[in-house]
């Protein structure tokens, strides 16, 4: 089970004031770990990163003629040693999950890739979150967004959500958030569910499965579309403004977001997103609805 960012900042917290020697609330973090055992596992794996990131700060400078300093830091520097190392293990983007895995998370409007030693690539679009294995580059979990992944050495499987996908060497699209899951396959082919539903999706089709639900649907999709997010277009088939409000966001950077009136109401069509990027406004000519801001995000509304 994945951890929610609340529970992570909170055992990042503690992770910097339990470093600290001066620090005494040991029964208030002491409840904290028994409320709930996924805090411990936060914890664990919070301390995990910092011992990785601690290793590229600077040694500790020991004073001249000081016999004593050279075994015995100063007390608050351990504090501020854990700090530092939680926030370089932040500023990375990379927590341990555990030993071997690590995360790789994307800002809205960011691209990353990531090369999978002997076994493929993956092109990793904004805003998402994906947990990768140092010892099995043949596994990995997206937990949220959306990633394009050329595989060239099989089996390769990909968990999301509660959904397991068997790549058999291929190129294929999945978005993932917290209401479905959409596959999308350009070349070769991938197994959803082997262990149940156990569906070949080939070229040119496209899978879909709601969170929670066993029931999933297949349509076609131009294999030109297939990860075209990474070429700067967003292409929608009967989908509700509020799912292309929320892939704008990601892919754009910019923050877009539907009116309650008009978020379920349904569109198709393409989009480049680098003319949305630069003038949010445009998306009204696009769509032929109005665009405006409402101090907080671009808001598309209903005609």
């Amino acid at each position: 089970m994945a951890l929610d960012e609340t529970i992570r900042d909170q055992a990042a917290g503690w992770a910097v004031r339990t470093g600290d020697p001066g620090f005494e609330d040991w029964d208030a973090f002491t409840a904290w770990l028994a409320a709930d055992p996924v805090h411990a596992r936060a914890y664990d794996e919070v301390m995990l990163a910092v011992n990785e990131a601690s290793e590229a700060l600077p040694a500790l400078p020991v004073p001249d003629n000081d016999e004593e300093a050279v075994h015995r830091p100063p007390r608050r520097w351990f504090g501020g040693a854990i700090a530092a190392g939680v926030a370089l293990a932040v500023a990375a983007g990379v927590w341990q999950m555990m030993p071997g895995t690590y995360v790789v998370e994307t800002s809205p409007g960011e691209v990353r890739l990531v090369e999978l030693e002997g076994v493929g690539q993956i092109e990793i679009a904004g805003g998402s979150r994906i947990i990768l294995d140092r010892d099995d580059a043949r596994v990995a979990t997206l937990e949220s967004g959306q990633a394009l992944f050329t595989i060239e050495r099989s089996p390769f499987t990909l968990r999301v959500g509660e959904d397991t996908l068997l790549d058999v060497g291929t190129v294929f699209d999945v978005k993932h958030d917290a209401d479905e899951m959409a596959l999308a396959v350009s070349e070769g082919a991938v197994v959803f569910n082997p262990q149940r539903q156990n569906v070949t999706v080939t070229p040119g089709q496209r899978l879909t499965s709601r969170t929670g639900s066993a029931a999933y649907s297949v349509a076609t999709v131009a294999p030109s579309e297939v990860g075209e997010w990474r070429e700067g277009r967003l292409t929608f088939h009967d989908a509700t403004l509020a799912e292309v409000a929320a892939d704008l966001t990601r892919l754009t950077g910019v923050s877009f977001t539907a009116t309650s009136v008009s978020a379920q109401e349904r569109v198709s069509g393409s989009v480049l997103l680098s003319p949305v990027q630069s003038d949010p406004r445009q998306l009204a000519t696009l769509l032929g609805l109005p665009v405006r801001h409402n101090g907080e995000a671009w808001e598309i509304g209903i005609r």
